[in-house]
């Protein structure tokens, strides 16, 4: 599945209120991953914003549940891992907070621009204008939602996703704060 694609701009959605209320209607039967509950909720409380899928970011290793949560341990003779991306896409209204919204979440690639990368998605696009990813990825796998990496790499990564979570707390904060 292809998760990348250059930024589009906002464009006029005035179905955007009945389209949030269809889409939250259906997220409590989505399965939404533990550590990142809160933050998906508090972003679908937001007006101008909410959520299409999310995921926290998997490191899957010597038959590890494809879903496991837990960090990585120490090395114990992992050479792969493969990791399935951490992402959040949003429906962002075009409003002025919508506005300041989408150029906030830009920001957050400067956490670490090699691995972070803020884009579209044309299938989600395709279902939901004005969308957006927000996605963990070592960028030549951009394009990918599963990338198999040397261990080292995968501490790297584990730690970049971990920042992105908090920064993201910390913006969502500062929005629920206008």
């Amino acid at each position: 599945m292809e998760t990348f694609i250059e930024l589009k701009g906002l464009t006029d959605n005035p179905h955007y209120p009945k389209q949030k209320k269809k889409v939250l209607s259906a997220l409590p039967n989505e399965p939404i991953d533990i550590p990142i509950k809160d933050l998906i909720k508090g972003f679908n409380s937001l007006p101008y914003c909410f959520t299409l899928q999310s995921c926290y970011g998997h490191f899957v290793y010597n038959g590890t549940n494809s879903f496991t949560l837990d960090p990585l341990p120490g090395k114990n003779g992992i050479t792969k891992v493969e990791y399935r991306i951490a992402y959040i896409a949003f429906c962002i209204e075009n409003s002025p907070l919508g506005r300041k919204l989408l150029e906030t979440l830009k920001k957050i690639t400067h956490i670490d621009p090699e691995n972070i990368q803020f884009c579209c998605a044309e299938w989600f696009w395709e279902r939901q204008v004005n969308s957006y990813a927000l996605q963990v990825e070592p960028d030549r796998f951009k394009h990918e939602d599963t990338a198999t990496l040397d261990f080292n790499e995968a501490l790297q990564i584990e730690k970049i996703r971990n920042t992105f979570f908090v920064r993201l707390h910390e913006l969502l904060e500062n929005e629920k704060g206008r």
